[in-house]
């Protein structure tokens, strides 16, 4: 199958309408999919994040799985879309009768973020763009007070989050209503495309609506720390039941929890044995963090500036298109475009947004610079730039959206899981790796040091979220069960980073609980699947084939996944 040519147009069945109508709901109940998708809509508006608007997403996924259920299968596509749908659905129903919601909140990905995160993701091309920004700026309050109706339902059921996550996005809101923050920086210089004039009524609705988003914040803040962090929970653990379910949420597959953690063990011996040995081929008898004071020592390895930054993620990310478009994938032209951005925010991290559904915004990768942090090593980095773009994520996601005449909405734009996701993009790394494109020890170091970090947050996410037993580090004696203080020095041992950001990245897997080892887990499958058929076919795999057609399923649990592939 080549994705250089139109893709053949598949007729639409019943389950394609099942799931396209599961879409329109899920836009019409949460209008911030409208933004996402880049829909027409009602994208100055919020959905419902009170009780009432959980209860009434419920209805409307109980509803979809009889629809889903009673709609004949007519093909190997409509298999899958039934597979994945059903099994996301009722995940829905189990989460539900758990009240999880009534706990969401932590330092990365929850509301508290997501109604703020959504403006990064706005159109500003027209006055009609600006109108919607500042109408979206004035809900924020209704958004918040929402969600404040939620958290305090959950304090009344004694659903609650952990007290560390609380503390941390109060630390958030705080930034984002201080003066100069982002509801100010956002309309401080409003720019229409071309010659356009903001009239100046807009720029007035702008301000007045950027102060209240501000107060809104300030409020929520003042609510987390007043009422919710005295009723929230003291540990970090969620539990065994908790967090099978984020698990399978996670990963779109069920995994023997307690034969992952072992696994994670020794995969993150493995990781460390490897960056060993590569940082011997740096400087002869080297340990791994003289190879890193060694590379970060090297001006021709620095970048200064986020400007620089900028420029080098896009020239990497340029060159890793062209040149495997024109070798070991097929790359169709509405994704040769990536755009390379530093994000409007300042929380750490790198991610990545995909094309709306109609290619007018391009998939984008953003860098969060923290406050302060000028320097950047690319040695550390390349592989992050092959993550996040192509051959991983951007590859990835934007392909499935390519295939629109062969997928529906759905699968195109909002099925699929961060093990899915964030498994193939990790064995995007190494499939660079093995491509030659990290064969500089340097660059492989960069790359087996994220490697072995996210082996490490295997053990530890599952580690403190069960409650094992805490199996040591050089600088923690073992023994006794997983804590905070605990898992700061087991990452701090196993990730090459700063103190503050070792102490976030703790405080998000503990806020957000089997999506870290999701990515390992979920590169584990990928790199299972492809030895699998390849010891099936013999002579006759292709790997090419099997990232063509693996690719071209869209979104989709790993369950499906091997499904699909394997039969």
């Amino acid at each position: 199958m080549s994705f250089e040519s139109t893709p053949a147009v598949r007729q639409p069945t019943p389950i394609d309408a099942v799931a396209e109508k599961w879409v329109d709901t899920i836009v019409d109940l949460d209008p911030q999919w409208a933004t996402w998708l880049g829909r027409e809509g009602r994208t100055g508006e919020y959905g419902d994040t009170s009780p009432d608007g959980h209860a009434a997403y419920i209805a409307a996924v109980r509803a979809t799985l009889d629809e889903l259920r009673a709609a004949p299968v007519v093909d190997a596509v409509d298999q899958v879309t039934r597979d994945d749908l059903e099994s996301s659905l009722t995940l829905d129903l189990e989460y539900d009768a758990l009240h999880l919601q009534l706990r969401d909140l932590n330092v990365l990905a929850s509301p508290a973020q997501g109604i703020r995160e959504i403006f990064d993701l706005m159109p500003t091309a027209t006055e009609k763009d600006w109108r919607d920004i500042a109408a979206r700026l004035g809900n924020v309050a209704g958004a918040l007070d929402g969600y404040t109706e939620t958290l305090r339902a959950g304090i009344a059921e004694g659903v609650v989050p952990a007290k560390r996550q609380v503390a941390a996005v109060a630390e958030q809101c705080a930034r984002h209503s201080a003066p100069g923050g982002f509801f100010e920086s956002l309309v401080s210089a409003p720019e229409l495309a071309g010659d356009a004039v903001l009239p100046e009524a807009v720029g007035e609705a702008l301000t007045v609506g950027a102060v209240e988003a501000a107060a809104a914040y300030t409020a929520f803040r003042e609510f987390l720390l007043s009422e919710l962090l005295p009723a929230a929970g003291d540990g970090d653990g969620v539990g065994r039941e908790a967090y099978s379910l984020h698990s399978r949420r996670f990963l779109g597959a069920t995994v023997d929890l307690d034969e992952t953690y072992e696994w994670g063990v020794a995969e993150l011996a493995r990781m460390t044995a490897e960056q060993e040995a590569i940082a011997e081929a740096i400087e002869p008898g080297a340990s791994v963090a003289r190879a890193i004071e060694v590379l970060d020592a090297d001006p021709a390895r620095v970048l200064h500036g986020t400007d620089a930054l900028r420029e080098w993620m896009q020239q990497t990310s340029d060159q890793a298109v062209e040149e495997l478009g024109r070798t070991h994938f097929d790359i169709p032209e509405a994704i040769r475009t990536l755009e390379c951005r530093i994000a409007p925010t300042q929380d750490g991290g790198v991610y990545y947004t995909s094309p709306s559904d109609d290619f007018t915004r391009p998939g984008r990768m953003w860098w969060s610079v923290p406050v302060g942090v000028t320097t950047f090593t690319t040695w550390r980095e390349k592989t992050t730039v092959y993550h996040e773009g192509v051959p991983g994520h951007h590859l990835q996601l934007g392909q499935a959206v390519y295939n629109r005449a062969s997928l529906n909405t759905y699968r195109r734009s909002i099925a699929g899981t961060s093990g899915h996701a964030e498994g193939w993009a990790l064995y995007a790394e190494r499939l660079m790796d093995e491509l030659g494109y990290l064969a500089d020890p340097a660059d492989r170091l960069g790359m087996l040091d994220g490697q072995r970090m996210r082996a490490a947050r295997v053990v530890l996410d599952i580690g403190v979220h069960l409650g094992k037993e805490f199996p040591g580090t050089p600088s923690h004696a073992a023994g006794g069960t997983w804590d905070h203080e605990k898992a700061l020095a087991f990452l701090a041992d196993n990730y090459n980073a700063d103190e503050a950001t070792v102490r976030f990245e703790v405080d998000r897997y503990l806020g957000w609980p089997g999506q870290a080892p999701s990515y390992k887990v979920g590169q584990r499958v990928w790199e299972g699947l492809r030895a699998r058929l390849a010891e099936r076919e013999g002579d006759g795999f292709d790997v090419k084939r099997f990232h063509s057609e693996a690719l071209a399923l869209g979104g989709v649990g790993l369950e499906t996944l091997e499904k699909a592939l394997l039969g």
